[in-house]
Parts: C-alpha cells; structure tokens; sequence
C-alpha cells in the first residue's frame, strides 16, 4: 500500500467517510465504520487531452489547486486548472445522507481558444492479500472490483463506457490510451475511460462517477450485486447534493452553542474550528454502537505508530465532554451505556483499545486510566444532563471497573489487609499469568504513573457523587442490601483516597525541586502532570507544589513558538509541541484565572489549524504548520473545552 499519511479532508455520512489531500486526491475510503474497512491502495483519475498523455489531476506540474468546504457541510470542492491546455476541472465530492455512495461530480470548462477532445480516465487498485483476492468485471458504464469480502464497482450514472483495461494497467496508463479485450480478469488494479467529447471555448460538460461498496457477507450473489449497482441510475444527485447540504447546515446551526463572533481574521479561524469540529464528529462515530475513532487512519503500515483509527475509551472520554458542550448528548449517551457496557472486560476492565464496532483492537498492554476515565466521564456525563436514569443504567458497569481500580490501588500501594485478596482475585482473572503493569497515558513507560493515579483519584470522586446521587432515589434508600454495599464500597474508596495522595507525596514528588515528578524512575517534567489539576482535582491549583511544577514545566515544555511539549526529550515525529499539550496548560491558566495565558496557548492552537479548520495532533516548530494527525478528536476536544471555559473572558 502507498504511504500517505495526511488527510487534509474528510467527508462522509455515518456509514461511509472518504479522506482527501489539498490537491483532491482520494486517499482512503471506509464502511460501513470510520475506522475499518478501509479499501482503496489508490484511486487516480486524470485526463487525455487531444494527443497528451495522461494528466493525472492530482499530480501535474501544470496543475493549479484551489480547494474548500462548500460552507458549513462535510461536501467537498476542489477546483484543479492546468495551465498548458487551459482547461479547469471543478471536482465536487459528497456521500449523500441516506445513501453509502461517493458521488464524485467532474466539470470540465475549456477556458481556451481552441477545442480540446477530452477523454477522463480513472485508475483503480483495492487493497488485497491471499485470502481476499481483488479481481475485476467490467458492468454497464463501469467496472466492478470484488473480492471474496466485498465489491466496489466505480460506475457513470449516464456516460457510456468508452474503453477499460483489467490486466496490466500499469504498462500503458501513463499515455492516456487504455484498451483490453477481457471483461473479467484477475488483477488487483483496473482503469476505465470515459469519452467526454470536444469541448469548444468556454463549453462545459459534467460526469458524475459512483463509487459504491457492496458487503459481499450480506448480498453475495453477483446478479443481486449487479441490480445493487444499477440502481444509482434512478438517483437524481443533484437532489441528493442539495439535501446533503441542507442537512449538514442544519446540523451546525442545532450544534453551534456559543455565540461566536466574527469580528476580527482570528475569529473567523476561531469559528472556523469550531464548526469544522461540528462537522468531524459524526465522521468519526460508529453510529450503531456509538464508539468514537480517535482519527481518520494514517498509517496503515505501521511505519510511524501503533495507528490511529481506533477507539481508546480514555481519548474517547475527551472527545465526549465536547460533544455535551456541542449539544451532542445523545451521542454521549450511546457512548457510555453501549459501547462501553459492551466492551468492559468480566474484570471490570477497559483494554487499551478497541475497533468502533465493539471488538477488541491491537494492544500491546493496559492502561488504568483507560478504565478510569470512563468513570469519570460518566459521573461528568450527568453533570450536562442531570438524568439520574443514566446514572442507574451505568452503576453497575461502574462499580465493576471501581472494584477493579480498587484491586490494582491495594496491589500497587500494597494495602496489608487486601493484599492477599487482590492477589488472588487476579491471579485467577490473569490464569496464573504475571500481573500486567499499566502503561503511562502515551503508551511509553510501564509502571505507576502519576496521570494514572490521578485518573483513579477522579475516577473515585466521580463514584462518591454517584452514590449520593443515587441514595437520594426512593427505591434505593429502601433496599437494605443495597444500601450496606454502597456503604462499604465508600469506605474502601475513602480509605484509598487518603492512601493515595500519601502515596503520590512519598513516590511521585522531588523533594530537591519540590516538584511532582511523573513516575518513580524520572524526574522529566510531563504535561499530563497537569491531570492531578484538571480534570481529576486530585490537588488544588494554587497549592505551593503544582506552582514549583508549573514554574518547571514552563521552563523545560514551552518550546519559542509558544506551545508546549508532551514531556522532556520526546523524540517522537522530532518532538514538536502537541495541541493537547499547549491547550492542556490553557485549562491550568483558565483554572487560576490567568486568562491572557490561556489565550495565548489557545492562540498557538488556533495558528496551527489547516485551511480547512482541522487541528492536528502536532505543530512543527519551525513552520507552525500542521503535523502528523490532521483532525485529531482529542485536539478539536480540548479547543472545544477551553473555548467553552474561556467564553465572556
């Protein structure tokens, strides 16, 4: 597969998300989740014009770009003009909202003086292994590329298909001229030609292209899977791009719960953000189970990470608190009481990851703040909505992972009279395995952290307000059962609180800096320190050791640009601040009230977002441009959050 790690745009419905470069070139395409399946190696479309070779319109050094949102939708226009045969291309991209089709419109202006015949080309390869073969058939103006899991045909609503090529596309493609005699064949990648015609100056004339995905799980059978794909014919698209947009406008305005204003260029990036994290959202919910994708994908091989496209519940917890300042809690609500009812461990236990559609994803250990987060997220859910329901229906996922977080506490800070307990109970959970140690909150270090700690310490708070909540209830106060486990659950998570916060004094403080420090094998400052503070409250943020920590952070993470490194030394992707980081210090100022601090970190987050409004996981320090993951949920959360707190400011 080609490496190609930016996504400089993303659109879709809830069931299909494609990704794009600036120059318009379809990247990845997914169904029916954003974060699996992903089934294009590569799609290149481009031009013959008169005796030309092959002009790809996503690489072409007489090519000039221009690409934008129509406003306020997930429709995508990028409008390409080469500048030797003078002819422009306006390529308008949607997935309508009730039908999995990627509707690709071409519009071809000859902008020169004399006539150009114009033929439109499309090149095609899936992604393959042994035990998925791609193979190619041509259809009724198309081709369709199956394999034994799916098909996806690329198809013309109403221009014939003038010629195509199944084996061998790459031995000629470059010229413009394809032909093959076979209509099925074996071959990962296939072409199809079009005949646009002889367009004289200043004429247009439009092709519309179909990319459809069939499962072959559920509809097998190629003449149900040939009527499937004839049935865009009956589609009028331009109905479809008309209500893709209206729904897409109505869906910002219903989300668009701060009164931004649009005074100056900075608030209009602002606000540019801001809607464009509207609109990113539901591209990354699995809308059936309500898991939340982290990202588009970037990096299928694996060259750079882990990958991206998956659901960590931690991340996810983030990106939920956004959501309920969004007006989105429904979507939280999902989040919660399916998906992570659905994919809690009999432990109580959440796994470092998961795929959206509950399954366990690739993991190279645990982290506890994975199944404490979602704890606190919870408690932090009904805060928004004040529905004691949705406590009801949590309280046991709840205290399943608290009676799991209390475990690894008596494990770890070795609690005399639950030691022998704990270590049976997990020695019996684990099968007489050895005793997984928790990674860190960036998957680095094994061993006890502070972020970790912290995230259990708001984890137990969150439960206590749970409980009180809940003792309130008529029903509740009358079961006497009930009532005694309550009770003793409060006293083992009080007893911990305290042994905690001595723990984190004796184990993760400096006593030369009077600093706190991240684990107990180095004194490296970390950003996510600042967890202790907010959210998870473990400390106050004025009290004498978080100001030394502060004061040392800023010596040692603000980098000259004005943002913030995750930890001393990171060497991951050269080490660049993190908009995570940088808007993480904002909450610190925001809590203390130094608010010109905190706009000035959200100001560093806001010059680091793309044409398009996406923040990155990263800034490169030297050009303050995007880097890495572009459209990282946990990013557009933090913005969504410090702007919230910064509101009236």
């Amino acid at each position: 597969m080609e490496t190609k790690y930016l996504n400089d745009a993303v659109i879709g419905n809830k069931q299909m998300v494609a990704s794009y470069t600036k120059k318009g070139e379809l990247l990845r395409l997914f169904y029916k989740a954003p974060d699996y399946k992903q089934f294009i190696d590569f799609f290149h479309a481009g031009l013959k014009i008169n005796d030309s070779g092959l002009i790809l319109l996503h690489d072409d050094i007489n090519n000039q770009y221009n690409q934008n949102y129509i406003e306020d939708t997930n429709i995508l226009n990028t409008v390409i003009k080469n500048t030797y045969f003078n002819i422009k291309v306006e390529q308008l991209d949607f997935v309508p909202i009730h039908e999995n089709i990627l509707v690709k419109r071409y519009k071809f202006i000859n902008e020169n003086t004399i006539d150009l015949d114009v033929k439109f080309l499309i090149h095609s390869k899936l992604l393959s292994n042994d035990n998925n073969f791609v193979s190619a058939k041509v259809i009724e103006n198309g081709i369709m590329q199956y394999s034994h899991d799916y098909t996806l045909a690329i198809v013309s609503k109403k221009t014939k298909l003038y010629s195509h090529q199944i084996n061998d596309t790459n031995a000629n493609i470059h010229t413009g001229v394809i032909q093959d005699k076979d209509y099925i064949g074996m071959s990962h990648d296939s072409s199809v030609c079009y005949d646009i015609g002889i367009l004289k100056p200043k004429e247009e004339r439009i092709i519309e292209i179909c990319l459809v995905i069939n499962d072959n799980s559920e509809n097998f059978k190629i003449d149900s899977i040939e009527e499937s794909f004839e049935k865009i014919r009956k589609i009028d698209f331009e109905k479809e791009y008309i209500h893709t947009k209206k729904y897409w406008n109505k869906f910002v305005k219903e989300h668009t719960k701060l009164d931004l204003k649009e005074n100056t260029e900075q608030d209009k990036k602002i606000n540019k953000i801001y809607k464009r994290t509207i609109l990113l959202y539901p591209l990354l919910m699995n809308e059936t189970t309500g898991g939340i994708s982290a990202s588009i994908e970037i990096d299928e091989n694996l060259t750079e990470c882990g990958r991206y496209s998956y659901c960590w519940p931690r991340d996810a917890v983030f990106i939920t608190k956004a959501l309920d300042l969004l007006g989105m809690e429904k979507e939280t609500e999902k989040f919660y009481k399916n998906f992570c009812k659905n994919t809690q461990s009999k432990s109580g236990m959440w796994e470092q990851r998961f795929y959206t559609d509950y399954r366990l994803a690739p993991s190279w250990g645990y982290q506890i703040d994975e199944t404490a987060s979602v704890v606190y997220g919870v408690y932090d859910h009904y805060q928004t909505t004040k529905n004691e329901k949705f406590l009801k229906d949590t309280l046991k996922m709840c205290e399943k992972a608290i009676h799991f977080l209390q475990k690894y506490i008596a494990q770890i800070m070795d609690i005399k009279e639950e030691k022998d307990m704990v270590k049976k109970e997990l020695e019996k959970e684990y099968k007489q395995q050895p005793i997984p140690v928790s990674y860190d909150l960036w998957e680095m270090y094994e061993g006890v952290s502070l972020y970790s700690i912290a995230s259990i310490y708001g984890a137990y708070e969150a439960m206590l307000k749970i409980y009180e909540t809940i003792e309130i209830d008529e029903e509740s106060a009358s079961n006497r059962l009930k009532q005694e486990s309550i009770a003793k659950n409060k006293e083992i998570i009080n007893n911990q609180l305290q042994i905690m916060k001595k723990y984190v004094l004796n184990n993760l403080y400096d006593n030369e800096t009077k600093t706190y420090v991240r684990n107990p094998d180095d004194k490296k400052m970390d950003i996510s320190i600042l967890g202790a503070v907010t959210p998870f409250k473990m400390f106050t943020p004025k009290e004498k050791n978080i100001l030394n920590t502060i004061e040392k952070i800023n010596l040692t993470l603000r980098t000259y640009t004005g943002g913030y490194k995750r930890f001393e030394d990171d060497h991951y992707r050269n080490g660049n601040p993190w908009v995570i980081a940088t808007l993480w210090m904002a909450l610190y100022y925001i809590e203390i009230k130094k608010y010109k601090e905190a706009k000035e970190c959200l100001n560093f987050a806001i010059s680091s977002s793309t044409k398009h409004g996406f923040l990155p996981e990263q800034v490169d320090n030297e050009t303050m441009s995007a880097n890495w993951v572009i459209g990282l949920g946990w990013s557009h959360a933090m913005f969504v959050i410090v702007l919230d707190k910064l509101k009236g400011k």
